[in-house]
Order: C-alpha cells, then structure tokens, then sequence
C-alpha cells in the first residue's frame, strides 16, 4: 500500500460506487430529504446532494442552492452512521411457546455489508469512540461487531465549515487523518469538480485499481490540504484546555440552572449525537400470549425515566440531567473510555429547539472562578 495522493474525476468516482457494489456492498451516503441531508442507498451519483449546502445556526437548520455543482458541498445532516452500526432499534431474541414451554430463537438475521460514501472527520472520530464503547473492553457488543468488521469507508475532507462545527477544537477534523479505506478532497470549479484522493488502506489500494483515476500533482495536493485548512479557520472554538478539571469543580456552578431554565429535556441532542449509546432493553407479548420478543432501543438520559432505581429517578430535574449530559460528554467519559466523547460535529447545537449551544455554555462557566463551584466533600445528590 504505498499509493501516494491521487486524482479521481466523477466518472472514477461512479466506477467506485459500482465497484463496491459488485463486491457485494450496500452504497449508503447523503442525500436529499425531507429538507435536509441524511445517509441512504446510494445507487448513481445523481443521488448525491448535487449543488446543495447546509445552513446551520444554533436551532436552526436548512438547505439552500449554492450555484455549483459540488457533490459534496455541506457539512452534516441529522443522521449518522451511528444509526448502521448501532441501530436504533433490534430485536434480541424471541420466545415462542410451545406445548407448554418457550423455545427460544437469537436474533440470526445476516448482518449488511456497508459501504460509507461521504464519512467527515469528525465522523469518522465518533466510529472510533464507538468502538471503544462497544469492542474496547472485555464485553463486546455482538451486533455492532458483526456490522462493524464488514464497512468500507470513504471519507470525504470538509473544504467548509458550519456555523455550529468546532471539530477542529477537538482535534478530530477537518481532515480525515486514518480510519479509512479512501479519503477525498472535493475541488470544485463551477459545475465541475474533481477529487484529490488518499489511500488509508489495503482494500482501498486494490478498489482504487479497479477505477479510473491518475498520481495528482504536487500543486494540486496542496491546493486540497488549503481548501481543508480553510474549513478549520472557519470554524467556532471549544477550550478544551484543563476542559475536564474545569467540569469537575463547578457542578454547583448556577450556570446549570440556567441553562436548565431553556432545556425542553427533548433529547433531541442525544439522539443526534454520532457517540450516544444509552438503551433500554424492552420485552413485548402479542396479545394471544404465544410469541414474546426482547428489543433494545436508543435511550436518552435526558429521560427521567433513563436514571430510574427502587423508588424514583436519581436525576429528577433537568439541571440535573443537562448536567450529566454535557459533563459525562467532556469529563467522566475521559475517565470511562480514554478520550472524548465530543467529536465537535455540532449536531446537538443545530437540532436543540431552543438552540443551546455545548461551546457557549462551557465558555460561561469559566467566566467565574470554578473553585467556588466545586461539590461539598460530603451531602445530597446534585440535583
């Protein structure tokens, strides 16, 4: 695998789609519904989001026409991959009764064989976070592990950043630096526009032998790599300096109950959220009592209900629960998995109804001294 930067024009780029799928692979990535982008089959190009960008502002989001021809000229949509790996409903098993007693059958259903055309950095960043919640330590996750193992990905580098992006505070984009089969460089010139490609890895070394493509030219690798530079000067900023000391000593900080004044507690930040993994496990009977099935389905801990023991929820307010969000985000799931759990997307800024944003809420904490914030050394529940 010793294939340096490369050119791939779109007539590559749809030799790649149909390559991937005579290798068997389902071709998931953006495409144009309902008013926004989100992931499904990609079968030609035309389904790409041709000539489209996002606009994103704190609970707000919309499309609009940006007079070229890019295939990929937005940022992120609601979706993400999250949803193929990690689905946001499964069946575990079902029960079924049978003279008397219950045979029980494990969910066998073959796993799909993805292909991820259009993975962004910051993306990318969240499939590794994923990993190390599902595959990292010595329980691994059977259903994720079986999708995981088959995915082909071909990211594709920002060139632009939304208002609400700030991967680049985190350190996970906007370039794609590994975890990919094949990385791309849009460059578009008015209707036309051309990729300035990257190998990551075996398969993708061999799928590119396969396409139309050529060795790109020193001006032309470096003309990608500004056009990604420029992405990350664009973009808002998270200090992430001391970041999870900082959390730990103000959570009697009142920015919480302000911020709390404004959250709905919808859970449409978690649900967003490409790192997110609560669940709950849910039995069902149909209503002759013969067949029982056991599902697990996406959890918010924004839900009273998520935090629920003997005798009421640990976290009852949404103080509380706004709390737990965005310093389990920051702080403890340093402490839990080794990294952030924040990949600086801005997803949860973009589709919060009242437009919190996790960059200005952390910024008002450290205006005032954490010290006077810091928990008691003994006492009740921070609620």
């Amino acid at each position: 695998m010793s294939k340096g930067p490369f050119i791939l024009e779109r007539e590559g780029l749809l030799q790649l789609l149909q390559a991937l799928k005579a290798l068997g692979y389902l071709t998931l990535g953006p495409t144009v519904r309902e008013g926004a982008i989100v992931y499904d089959e990609l079968k030609q190009l035309e389904d790409l989001p041709i000539g489209y960008t996002d606009r994103q502002e704190g609970g707000s989001y919309r499309l609009e026409r940006r007079g070229d021809g890019a295939l990929f000229g937005y940022n992120v949509g609601p979706h993400s991959w999250k949803r193929f790996l990690h689905p946001p409903i499964l069946r575990l098993f079902r029960a079924r009764k049978t003279n008397g007693s219950f045979d029980f059958e494990s969910e066998t259903e073959p796993s799909p064989k993805y292909a991820f055309i259009g993975v962004r950095a910051c993306e990318l960043q969240a499939i590794r976070v994923q990993d190390r919640v599902f595959l990292g330590g010595p329980y691994q996750d059977p259903h994720y592990k079986a999708r995981r193992e088959q995915v082909f990905i071909v990211a594709v580098n920002c060139t632009q950043a939304g208002h609400t992006c700030f991967c680049a505070s985190v350190e996970s984009g906007p370039r794609a630096q590994t975890g990919f089969d094949l990385a791309l460089t849009e460059v578009v010139d008015g209707e036309h526009s051309y990729f300035v490609g990257e190998v990551g890895s075996e398969a993708g070394a061999r799928l590119l032998d396969q396409v139309a493509h050529r060795t790109a030219r020193e001006a032309e690798w470096h003309q990608a790599l500004a056009l990604v530079d420029r992405a990350a000067r664009q973009m808002r900023h998270l200090d992430t300096q001391g970041l999870k000391e900082r959390l730990y000593q103000s959570l009697e900080h009142p920015r919480w109950q302000v911020v709390a004044n404004r959250c709905l507690s919808c859970g449409n930040c978690t649900q967003v959220c490409p790192t997110c993994f609560c669940t709950s496990v849910e039995d069902h009977t149909d209503l002759a009592g013969q067949v029982a099935e056991r599902t697990r389905r996406w959890d918010s801990c924004f839900t009273a209900d998520f935090s629920y023991l003997h005798g009421g929820s640990v976290r009852v307010s949404t103080q509380a629960r706004y709390r737990q969000w965005l310093t389990h985000k920051l702080a403890t799931w340093q402490d839990q998995f080794g990294m952030l759990g924040c990949v600086g997307c801005g997803r949860c800024i973009t589709w919060c109804p009242v437009g919190i944003d996790l960059t200005e809420e952390v910024a008002a904490m450290n205006d005032v001294p954490t010290a006077r914030f810091a928990p008691k050394e003994a006492g009740g529940a921070h609620v």
